[in-house]
């Protein structure tokens, strides 16, 4: 939990809730938080607890006990350095690390080589979504209906100009870091003197950036559950009470958005076109584990892609959590299906042949 990433606080509040609710029956917990600085820590669960569920007031506790990671397929894989002490070995990890560092391949790619299970996308699906123009360039080539847009790079910063995206793309356009979840950094924008600020600010959190053309519709979203055989959830709809669904609205303000569960107003087979279109994207964008799926349903009844998250937040007010309560799988269920998938999937990678 935690991580070098924009959205650490937000880490920290989904791991708060996992905490609650796991089965205390099959599972112990072992907290390990990443500060800013990327450095590993053992945390201890009662200080956790006490941290308050506000993303503007929560930090990693303080700590003097650093984790070292061995590398390897034989445990111990965690080392507690003010001991020298090994901590004991996960069945499975829950990185429930949101935003880069965390949910962009990366920390996947540190447990593929513990040989550890652990809960989501494998590295090559958590890094293809966590970028949005690879996504989106995948996105077309299978056609599926995403948003034009235009990518650049920040030694391109001086190219971008209003008049020529506006020859391309429908404004108000949505200028978006590539690399970024949680709607960090993203700016709507109408005219030059908007794109300008919005540009420097998205180049703040990555090197490359999105600008995408605004789509009209209905904002749905729907939880995808499953590694070989996955599950779409019902379908969720927001209706922002802001100009667009941002960071504020997501996890600070109770009057940001309205989360309509399930999305009112849609016939059966509307409902089992958006379940198979979110399935095709998911295994599209090769995911597992878990994902949300999240759609633009247009007036003429067209869907538009808007994004997978791999890693979608578990806060009490999340939509992924909330379209499986609908669905029928309670939150702490959830969690241990979660579990259970990471583990499958490690046995059967474990299966594999790796020499001739």
């Amino acid at each position: 939990m935690g991580g070098k990433s924009a959205e650490h606080e937000i880490s920290l509040i989904s791991a708060l809730n996992i905490l609650l609710s796991l089965d205390r029956e099959r599972f112990e917990p072992l907290l390990i938080g990443i500060d800013k600085e990327g450095k590993w820590w053992l945390q201890d669960e009662q200080r956790l607890r006490e941290q308050p569920m506000d993303p503007k007031q929560i930090q990693l506790p303080d700590t003097d006990r650093p984790v070292a990671v061995v590398p390897g397929a034989s445990a111990p894989h965690f080392i507690d350095l003010s001991t020298g002490k090994p901590l004991p070995e996960p069945v499975a990890v829950f990185a429930i690390l949101h935003g880069p560092n965390g949910e962009d391949g990366s920390i996947q790619g540190l447990l593929q080589h513990l040989h550890l299970p652990y809960v989501g996308p494998d590295l090559l699906g958590s890094a293809v979504c966590m970028d949005k123009d690879v996504a989106k360039r995948l996105m077309t080539e299978a056609g599926i209906p995403n948003a034009a847009f235009r990518t650049f790079r920040a030694w391109e910063q001086a190219q971008i100009s209003f008049e020529d995206l506006t020859q391309a793309l429908q404004p108000p356009l949505f200028v978006k870091p590539a690399r970024m979840g949680s709607s960090v950094g993203i700016s709507k924008v109408q005219n030059a003197a908007e794109l300008k600020a919005a540009v420097e600010l998205a180049f703040r959190f990555d090197r490359k950036i999105v600008i995408e053309e605004g789509i009209v519709g209905r904002e749905i979203e729907v939880a995808v559950l499953g590694n070989e055989d996955p599950k779409a959830s019902v379908i969720g709809e927001i209706v922002p009470e802001v100009d667009f669904y941002d960071y504020e609205s997501k996890y600070v303000s109770a009057d940001g958005a309205t989360l309509l569960l399930p999305a009112p107003d849609m016939d059966e087979a509307t409902i089992q076109r958006v379940r198979e279109a979110a399935i095709h994207a998911y295994q599209t964008l090769e995911c597992e584990g878990l994902s949300r799926v999240d759609y633009f349903l247009c007036e003429d009844g067209s869907l538009m892609l808007n994004e997978i998250n791999t890693l979608p937040g578990f806060t009490k007010i999340s939509m992924y959590p909330s379209l499986w309560g609908l669905t029928g799988i309670p939150y702490s269920d959830l969690i241990t299906q979660l579990i259970e998938l990471a583990i499958d999937r490690q046995r059967a990678l474990d299966a594999l042949q790796v020499s001739q």
